[in-house]
């Protein structure tokens, strides 16, 4: 039996299956800037989310030291309102096994600031929470309210 088709045909039909550099190239260019566009979003979706932990752990501070003021009548430990109540361990550090923000308090008898360090660069900065509930932030990067939300 003979076959119809031209003998080289086959060759020519193998060889074409694959990509040519060019198109390969092309493919690459686009990948290159699909990524150069999604990683800063994703890095700054992962600040937002660490940003969010942050604010939690604040409000739960803020919840022990209105507890700590039932209990005592003042914000600080001592009645000269010169020492402020250490938070418990689980609040100093978020999260306590690799802390990128470290709380801390200061306080006088009557009043008091939370405060949650980064421990890695944030356009926020510090973020705050005082006795009456104000919201703030050191950095210049983002406004009180972007960085609260």
């Amino acid at each position: 039996m003979h076959s119809h088709a031209k003998p080289g045909r086959h060759r020519a039909c193998a060889s074409s299956t694959g990509f040519t550099l060019l198109e390969l190239m092309i493919v690459l260019a686009i990948v290159g800037i699909l990524a150069a566009v999604a990683y800063p979003s994703y890095l700054e979706s992962v600040k937002r989310a660490r940003r969010s932990e942050a604010r939690t752990y604040l409000l739960e501070a803020q919840q022990f030291m209105a507890r700590f003021y039932s209990a005592n009548g003042r914000y600080t430990t001592d009645e000269g309102g010169t020492t402020s109540p250490a938070l418990p361990v689980r609040l100093q550090a978020v999260p306590a096994d690799a802390p990128r923000y470290n709380l801390s308090v200061a306080a006088t008898p009557s009043s008091y600031v939370l405060t949650a360090t980064p421990t890695a660069n944030d356009d926020c900065g510090n973020l705050t929470l005082t006795h009456t509930g104000v919201k703030g932030r050191s950095g210049t990067g983002l406004t009180v309210a972007d960085c609260w939300r």
